[in-house]
């Protein structure tokens, strides 16, 4: 009883890191296009991302809790060494400003544990391929959105003043800030109602069949409304000002593809990274003036963080397995 709920609070913990990493991608528009402060957008945001509680069901939990690695196997030795690792690169990489994609290194850190606890066998492939096929996808569609998005703005607003334009997304920006915060909450609260289900339920708390308990839902999008809160300053630093130059219209095409994405993909069940999407589709904007307009050299640096996610994660998860092993 003592190790279910110290693994609840670890998964906890890591809902709140992941909104202290994950704050740059809810606001970094928002803030770079001066709508807000930094201070009222974190509570704009942090707001939307508990409000997605009560939207979008629970369907993202599910998959990771059963998709990831065989239920059958699982024990809470595993998932301990799994937030362990997540939390470890998860931490670094907020600490040196670098966006990662939290949500990837929970799924590393579960594959690397599982691994080492039963081996390559233990792993559900099916859902592992969708995720790494959203690796490549998600950035990807939020680019082309984020450029279709702005491509379409221009024509439609092409005989107004910059004035009335500025004007006119500044509002905007707000309802697609919010948009985005609530496709962000309800794509990454439930990664980690997915972990605290699967250490219910091995541990027979949930009876015979698996589901996600309301309290849960409620804890999880607390946990990552209070991590947003506080905000990961270097990585909203990097993602709103380092990557390319917004304006209020760029932000609301960027925020409204990125939700668009997010919202389609919990619906979906398909796990994906709100870091990846929000930077594919602020790429997208800057591009649709020039592509001298991205800092590449940024991007690039973030793109290496996304690449070394999984395996890093993975291998923390599988290390710190073998040494839970002797302990617990």
């Amino acid at each position: 009883m003592e190790l279910t709920i110290f693994i609840i609070f670890l998964a906890l913990l890591f809902d709140f890191l992941n909104g202290m990493n994950d704050a740059a991608n809810s606001i970094a528009t928002v803030v770079s296009t001066r709508v807000l402060s930094p201070r009222y957008a974190v509570l704009w945001a942090a707001f939307f991302n508990f409000a997605a509680a009560f939207f979008f069901g629970v369907h993202v939990a599910t998959v990771i809790g059963k998709g990831i690695v065989d239920p059958a196997v699982i024990t809470h030795q595993m998932i301990l060494a799994a937030l362990v690792g997540a939390i470890v690169w998860t931490h670094l990489c907020t600490k040196y400003g670098m966006p990662i994609s939290v949500s990837h290194s929970l799924i590393g850190g579960l594959v690397g544990a599982g691994i080492a606890k039963a081996g390559v066998g233990a792993l559900v492939m099916s859902g592992i391929s969708k995720v790494l096929l959203f690796i490549v996808l998600s950035p990807l569609i939020g680019l082309i959105l984020g450029l279709s998005a702005m491509i379409i703005v221009h024509w439609t607003f092409f005989r107004s003043s910059p004035q009335k334009i500025d004007k006119t997304f500044r509002i905007g920006q707000l309802i697609s800030s919010a948009a985005f915060s609530l496709g962000h909450g309800t794509n990454d609260a439930q990664k980690t109602m997915g972990i605290i289900a699967i250490v219910l339920y091995t541990g027979g708390y949930l009876g015979t069949e698996f589901y996600i308990p309301y309290w849960v839902i409620i804890a999880a999008h607390t946990a990552i409304g209070l991590g947003t809160l506080a905000g990961g300053w270097r990585v909203i630093h990097t993602m709103g000002m380092k990557l390319t130059h917004l304006k209020p219209v760029g932000g609301f095409c960027a925020e409204t593809a990125s939700a668009g994405v997010l919202v389609g993909t919990a619906l979906a069940g398909i796990p994906v990274s709100t870091t990846h999407t929000i930077a594919g589709a602020i790429m997208g904007v800057g591009a649709v003036n020039r592509l001298s307009a991205v800092r590449w050299g940024i991007a690039g640096k973030i793109i290496m963080a996304w690449i070394l996610t999984i395996p890093v994660s993975a291998l923390v998860g599988a290390a710190t397995y073998y040494i839970v092993r002797w302990f617990i």
